[in-house]
């Protein structure tokens, strides 16, 4: 008897998830150019990160919370051509994931 596609089970994915340290969240706020599309709060804005960390695992995949730091995405930004927004967040976010996935298991 074959699986067919749907039956088959597919190795987890890993998706990157942008993540903030709550001592970093107004600092960056003040850094982003789309700061008025997130949540006012910290607390907030980790309610619906951790709500979506549930729904990524349930779909038995990985998720890879990705910090952004106050004091490195700036010069990550500059020297990318890059708009301190939501886009450069996510390219941040699948670069590192992308980086950690290709390095060396030990």
């Amino acid at each position: 008897m074959t699986e067919t596609n749907t039956q088959a089970k597919q190795a987890p994915t890993i998706q990157a998830l942008v993540w903030y340290k709550e001592e970093d969240w107004e600092p960056l706020r003040k850094l982003f150019t789309d700061s008025h599309l997130l949540p006012a709060s910290y607390t907030d804005w980790l309610q619906r990160a951790e709500e979506m960390v549930a729904r990524v695992e349930a779909g038995g995949d990985v998720a890879l919370k990705v910090f952004i730091d106050p004091e490195t995405f700036p010069a990550w930004c500059k020297e990318k051509g890059k708009e301190m927004d939501g886009n450069a967040r996510a390219d941040l976010a699948i670069e590192v994931a992308t980086l950690q996935s290709l390095a060396p298991q030990s």
